[in-house]
């Protein structure tokens, strides 16, 4: 025996308040409570008093990170450590460590660390023995030979005080023994720094030597862990992309991975900054993913090997690599690709599974921005779009819903004939269904449909950095972040701040005002289970939603009126009744009101 349309309803429901569930597990509660581990590991790190080296690279010995007392205070680290050369340009400045060569200093001048412009300058890479540091180093490795490289220690010479894109700098070491070391550093007006080495043997004799480059990271840093996005060490190596998150690699039990690579590139990512190294690519080379560890202290590496130079005497050889230290802006990325010719350079950003609408969703998104010049608005328009290209299916389920509306009184009559007989009363129900062409199933489908586009758009608003302090109008400074707002204080009428967990803002509120009044819009449910669920929806969904990004929100609320002005055509067009006043349980006159202003004249003839 089939089921009843109703069932299948209470069957759909259910799934989907199934799903809500499991979608509040994981964007609220899992991030929190991974959060707290974060705090408590990155306590552990900083409590420890030493830090071990790293193992060796592929196929030859790295150049050993040397152990500390313990992490000190950026500041500190900076003013004891020893000459410095200076960089600077529109988007970045900082400096380069003189002894040792290391990029280990770098403050991006156009993102503050909250939404105030005078809150501090966002620090992405800080010294070694300092907490949480993240540093870059490119060298040469000598395996099994006494001819000294530049290492660690290494004091180098600069040609100039400071680096901007306009004037290059060029680092230069004599070891003493034949063999000169120059590397020239050059900046460009972004995040981009293009290192070349170049190794000169006045030796008198052959020498090999093999070229590398590293980006670590000292601890887990704090940060928003979500399933939905990946924070850790990240790579494309052998046209494939390598992802491990810092949880990842600790509980692995072979603690390095190696991979063998033409092209692509590798480094260490958070949510919206990274540090990537990018080796010619045309060349092979060895590339690895490691962790360090000494008990509680953590090293984390991205690294790669390239094949050995023999540089013959009264030769030289250069090897050019690039280092992306900064924010991920799309059109940078998308830039770097093509010019410097980086294969799937794109996937440092986490697009997520339905990538494709993803990505588009942002290109339509950042469009609209740019023609508008309001992200919040783009919100609006991107969804006018997407509400005109679902316009045929969306126009099939509200018709379907609307008949259903209008054979109601035709369904309980049969429900109240055959109510001892279930087999009966769905006999006669589909058969009802068949004359009226009616499908039961195609109320889901504005639900379904929305289900991809929804969380697409919550990747856009949580991954991509043109959405991070993006501020619509008012109160909403931060689309990215939820509606800061609380109905418990009467939107900051009030002189008290609520709790987290009472944050209920403007635009959740309105969200589920619409989205009853939505529901009141529909063929009430014969069922009184059904009739339950879809009256505790809204408020649910509205409690749900309070903590997601404002900018999910507002679409969520527009689509919600557009959606209702599209049904209401709909429903005047086949002569149903809009008597929301009588569905909402208004007074008498203003339903009455209501229903006369919803009713469509008559066709002559009719």
């Amino acid at each position: 025996m089939n089921k009843q349309p109703e069932s299948r309803n209470l069957i759909a429901a259910v799934l989907l308040s199934v799903l809500v569930l499991v979608v509040w597990q994981y964007f609220v509660e899992a991030p929190r409570i991974e959060a707290q581990r974060q705090r408590m590991a990155a306590e552990r790190v900083a409590a420890q008093t030493q830090t071990t080296p790293a193992p060796a690279l592929p196929g030859a010995p790295a150049p050993s990170i040397a152990p500390v007392t313990g992490p000190q205070p950026r500041e500190a680290v900076l003013a004891t450590g020893g000459a410095r050369l200076r960089f600077d340009n529109d988007k970045i400045d900082g400096s380069i460590k003189l002894t040792g060569a290391q990029i280990d200093d770098l403050r991006l001048k156009q993102y503050r660390e909250t939404i105030d412009p005078k809150s501090p300058e966002i620090v992405f890479l800080t010294p070694h023995g300092s907490t949480g540091a993240t540093f870059a180093q490119i060298g040469w490795t000598n395996p099994g030979s006494a001819m000294p490289v530049p290492g660690e220690n290494t004091v180098w010479t600069a040609s100039s005080e400071k680096l901007t894109p306009s004037s290059p700098v060029t680092l230069t070491w004599d070891n003493g023994q034949g063999l000169v070391f120059k590397r020239r550093i050059a900046l460009d007006g972004n995040y981009m720094f293009t290192i070349a080495d170049t190794v000169e043997n006045k030796t008198g004799g052959a020498v090999t030597l093999y070229p590398y480059a590293v980006v670590a990271r000292e601890g887990e840093p704090k940060h928003e862990a979500n399933w939905i996005l990946h924070e850790g060490l990240i790579g494309v190596l052998g046209e494939i992309l390598q992802d491990e998150t810092y949880s990842d690699m600790r509980d692995r039990d072979e603690k390095e991975l190696k991979f063998e690579s033409t092209g692509g590139w590798l480094g260490i990512t958070d949510k919206y900054w990274m540090a990537t190294i990018i080796p010619p690519q045309n060349e092979q080379f060895s590339a690895r993913f490691s962790i360090a560890k000494q008990n509680e202290s953590e090293i984390f590496r991205t690294d790669y090997l390239l094949a050995p130079r023999n540089i013959q005497a009264g030769a030289s050889t250069t090897v050019t690599h690039n280092l992306y230290a900064g924010a991920k802006v799309v059109s940078l990325i998308e830039m770097y690709e093509d010019k410097l010719g980086i294969f799937r350079f794109d996937m440092t950003i986490d697009w997520g599974w339905f990538s494709i609408i993803t990505y588009w969703m942002f290109v339509a998104l950042d469009w609209f921005n740019k023609l508008v010049g309001n992200f919040g608005v783009a919100i609006i328009l991107l969804t006018i779009v997407i509400k005109i290209l679902f316009f045929p299916l969306a126009n099939r389920s509200y018709e379907s819903m609307t008949k259903m509306k209008k054979v109601q009184p035709q369904m309980k009559e049969i429900q109240e004939r055959y109510k001892e007989d279930r087999m009966k009363q769905q006999q006669e129900l589909m058969a009802l269904y068949k004359r009226e062409h009616i499908n039961p199933m195609m109320g889901c489908l504005p639900i379904l449909i929305q289900i991809p586009v929804f969380f697409s758009l919550y990747k856009v608003l949580f991954v991509t950095i043109e959405m991070r302090h993006a501020p619509f109008f008012g109160w909403i400074q931060d689309l990215a972040a939820a509606d800061p707002t609380s109905l418990f204080n009467l939107f900051g009428l009030l002189p008290y701040t609520v709790p987290s967990f009472l944050l209920l803002g403007v635009w959740p509120v309105l969200m589920g005002l619409t989205m009853w009044v939505q529901t009141k819009m529909n063929p009430p449910a014969t069922d009184p289970v059904q009739q339950q669920m879809m009256t505790l929806m809204p408020p649910v969904f509205t409690y749900l939603m309070a903590s997601f990004p404002a900018g999910l929100v507002v679409y969520w609320t527009v689509n919600n009126v557009l959606s209702m002005a599209q049904q209401y055509i709909i429903m005047r067009r086949m002569n149903v009744p809009v008597d929301i006043g009588a569905n909402l349980k208004m007074p008498v006159w203003a339903s009455k009101l209501l229903s006369r202003q919803s009713e469509k004249p008559p066709a002559p003839g009719e």
